[in-house]
């Protein structure tokens, strides 16, 4: 499936909310051993991936359908919990909706920072972000200890 850009500021709002209570981000670097290699060498690799999971399947369909990216189904669990449903973004598709719901993020806000500065560590060097971080971040704070407790 091809991502566009035509979430709007309501659905990013929306979602962001949604994944600060519901979703988790999954943000590591592991080692991989590689069974079928001769000597099985070991390789550091990033495991970066995002997801939300809930028993009402319209939402997450929707999260599938407004971001057009990632991969949603069925979750297991375990005999008698209620039927589950999940959907899962990783790597540069985690990086699109990251971008798209950074503005909005609060308790999530560091791990979506991650993934953003993983990707793009240069991102306010070139001047290509849609937000500026850095402006944003210090606005936080600032809005933080005016109106934080």
């Amino acid at each position: 499936m091809k991502k566009t850009n035509n979430v709007t500021l309501a659905d990013a709002a929306y979602f962001a909310g949604l994944f600060d209570g519901e979703g988790s981000v999954y943000f590591k670097r592991m080692n991989q051993i590689k069974h079928k290699r001769p000597g099985k060498p070991v390789h550091k690799v990033w495991i970066v991936r995002m997801e939300i999971a809930m028993t009402d399947r319209d939402t997450i369909k929707w999260c599938h359908d407004t971001f057009n990216c990632g991969h949603w189904g069925e979750r297991k669990v375990k005999p008698g919990y209620k039927r589950q449903w999940r959907w899962r973004v990783a790597h540069r598709d985690a990086l699109y909706v990251c971008k798209l719901i950074w503005p909005y993020s609060q308790v999530k806000l560091h791990k979506i920072e991650q993934i953003i500065d993983h990707y793009e560590p240069r991102a306010q060097e070139l001047g290509d972000n849609v937000v500026d971080l850095e402006s944003e971040r210090e606005s936080r704070k600032f809005n933080w200890n005016l109106h934080g407790s």
